[in-house]
């Protein structure tokens, strides 16, 4: 089942939105895969800590986090991946690992690969491995308002 949150969220919106049941998977190209989309077109959501603040950083499947970009874009003195123990008690009713990108809804800051961001849609977690949330990127980035930057390492800052 999605997220209560994130279902409630969207439903009260009123954002269309289509939630596809998949097999089981873990990694976010394991779900990519198994609920039919390109692994750059999903997106996977990375826990962060930012100068000690918890955020989100929302990049494709197919691509690993560069950190130093994340910490220019940021105006950061530090950043680093988030421990699971920082974080794991911040996403109720979300199974560990299958948060949506949706840091509005836990009081976190998003941050966005602009790859996703030129994108007409966006794919992610249901806040469970067996469900893919399916929308309008427009709509995830009028609710959510992440900021945007080169986060995907091989990339450089504009």
């Amino acid at each position: 089942m999605t997220a209560k949150r994130l279902k409630d969220f969207l439903d009260r919106e009123r954002v269309p939105y289509t939630t596809i049941p998949h097999s089981l998977a873990y990694t976010a190209s394991e779900t990519a895969e198994a609920a039919h989309v390109k692994r750059r077109d999903f997106a996977k959501t990375v826990i962060v800590n930012i100068d000690g603040r918890l955020a989100m950083a929302v990049l494709p499947a197919s691509e690993k986090l560069d950190l130093v970009q994340l910490k220019k874009a940021a105006g950061a003195k530090h950043v680093r991946l988030a421990l699971e123990s920082e974080f794991d008690r911040w996403f109720p009713g979300c199974e560990p690992g299958a948060m949506p990108p949706f840091g509005n809804l836990y009081g976190l800051p998003v941050w966005v690969d602009e790859s996703l961001a030129r994108d007409d849609e966006i794919a992610f977690n249901a806040g469970n491995h067996e469900q893919t949330v399916h929308m309008k990127y427009a709509d995830f980035a009028r609710l959510v308002h992440p900021a945007v930057a080169s986060l995907r390492v091989g990339t450089r800052a504009a």
